[in-house]
C-alpha cells in the first residue's frame, strides 16, 4: 500500500507554492482538483476521481507545495477502499484462488522476481548509492522496504521515489488501457453522490472497519489497516451478518485523499535529489509493467479471462490504486483482487528477506 508520508528532508527553502500557507495550498490543490477531474470524468475515464487528484498533487508538489496528507485521512482511506472492495469479492474470493492457485502463485512469484532482478542490475550498474535500487525496485510493501532500507544504510528518499513513481506510472497506464479498451464502468451523476443509504448499518460497518483497522496496525500486520476490515468485512459481508452498503460521497472522499496522498509525494526536493535515478528508474518501470503485460497474456491464453482483468491482476501495484480502477471499470473484480492480495501477501513476508538476501550479494 502507498505510504502517507515519505521521507521529505530538505535544506532547498520554500518557493512556489510552498510560500503560501497550508490552508492556501490546501486550496489550490483542490481546485486544481476540480480542473482535472471534470474533463477526465466527462471523457469516461474509469477512476478519474483518482487520477484527476493526484494529477493536481503532483502539480502542486512539484511546484514547490509543502502539504502532506496527515496519517489519519490514509488511515481513514484504506478503511473505505477495503469495505468498498470486500462489498464486490466477497462471495467468490477464496473459491477463485482455490480454482486457480498454481497459476496465480507462478504469476505472483514472477512479477516479484522481475523486480528484484530490476533492482539488482540498477544496483550493479553503481548508479544509485549502495542497495538503494533494490528496495526501492519492490513490487509492494513500499512501508516495510523504506524501513528496512534505512537499516540497510540506503537511501530512503530514494527508495520513496522510485515506490511512488512506479505507482503513478502503474495507475496511470491501467486507466488509460481501460478507457481506451473499452472497459469504462457506469459513471455515477454527482447528483446521486448524495443519495441517502441506510444509516444504522453504514455506521456499524464503519465502525467494524476502524476497529479491525486499529487492531491490524496494533498487531504491526503489514497494510493491516487495509488487509484487516478487507478480511472482516467479506466474511461478514458473505455470511449476511451485514450488509455493507456506502454511500457515494464517501468513496469521492477517500478516491481524492488516495490521489493526494500519492501525487503531494512527488515533492522538489525529493525529484532534485533523485534526477540521476529518474532514468533508470522509468526503465525499470517499464520493464517491469511489460513483463506483467507478458503475464497478463499468459492469463488470457490459458484461463480466456478480458485483456483487462489479466492486466490490473498483475499489475506491479499499488494495491489501493488498481483497486479503485478495478472497482471503477468493467472487469472481474474478484479475480483482480485475489492475485493482488497474494501479492502483498508474499511480497510483505518473503520480500524484506529477499531484498536483503539480494543486497548481501550486490
Amino acid at each position: 500500500m502507498s505510504r502517507a508520508s515519505p521521507p521529505s528532508k530538505s535544506t532547498v527553502p520554500p518557493a512556489g507554492f510552498g510560500r503560501l500557507p497550508a490552508l492556501l495550498q490546501w486550496f489550490a490543490v483542490g481546485a486544481l482538483s476540480v480542473v482535472i477531474t471534470v474533463p477526465l470524468e466527462f471523457g469516461g475515464f474509469p477512476a478519474a476521481l483518482l487520477m484527476g487528484p493526484m494529477l493536481a498533487g503532483i502539480a502542486v508538489a512539484l511546484g514547490g507545495g509543502t502539504i502532506r496528507l496527515p496519517r489519519i485521512f490514509f488511515f481513514f482511506v484504506q478503511v473505505v477502499l477495503a469495505l468498498m472492495i470486500a462489498t464486490t469479492v466477497s462471495e467468490d474470493f477464496l473459491g477463485t484462488f482455490q480454482r486457480n492457485w498454481p497459476l496465480m502463485l507462478f504469476v505472483v512469484v514472477s512479477v516479484i522476481s522481475m523486480s528484484t532482478l530490476c533492482g539488482w542490475l540498477i544496483t550493479r550498474t553503481g548508479i544509485l548509492p549502495g542497495t538503494t535500487a533494490i528496495w526501492g525496485s519492490s513490487a509492494g510493501a513500499a512501508s516495510t522496504m523504506m524501513m528496512m532500507a534505512e537499516a540497510y544504510g540506503a537511501d530512503a528518499r530514494l527508495v520513496a521515489f522510485m515506490q511512488y513513481l512506479r505507482v503513478v506510472f502503474v495507475a496511470s497506464l491501467a486507466t488509460l488501457v481501460a478507457h481506451f479498451g473499452g472497459h469504462d464502468g457506469a459513471a455515477v451523476p454527482p447528483h446521486a453522490w448524495f443519495e441517502p443509504v441506510p444509516l444504522p448499518p453504514l455506521v456499524l460497518m464503519l465502525a467494524v472497519g476502524i476497529v479491525s483497522g486499529l487492531a491490524g496496525q496494533k498487531l504491526r500486520i503489514p497494510a493491516g489497516a487495509f488487509l484487516v476490515p478487507f478480511a472482516l468485512a467479506a466474511v461478514l459481508n458473505a455470511s449476511g451478518a451485514i450488509s455493507i452498503e456506502l454511500p457515494q460521497w464517501l468513496l469521492v472522499v477517500a478516491f481524492t485523499l488516495l490521489g493526494w496522498n500519492i501525487g503531494l509525494g512527488f515533492t522538489r526536493a525529493i525529484l532534485l535529489h533523485a534526477r540521476r535515478a529518474l532514468l533508470p528508474t522509468v526503465l525499470s518501470i517499464l520493464a517491469l509493467i511489460s513483463f506483467s503485460g507478458l503475464l497478463a497474456g499468459l492469463l488470457i491464453l490459458l484461463l480466456g479471462i478480458d485483456p483487462l482483468t489479466a492486466y490490473l491482476s498483475t499489475s506491479p501495484g499499488g494495491l489501493d490504486s488498481i483497486a479503485v480502477i478495478a472497482a471503477s471499470s468493467k472487469v472481474d473484480v474478484a479475480f483482480v483482487m485475489t492475485l493482488q492480495t497474494a501479492r502483498l501477501i508474499l511480497v510483505t513476508l518473503f520480500g524484506p528477506w529477499l531484498a536483503r538476501f539480494v543486497a548481501d550479494r550486490a
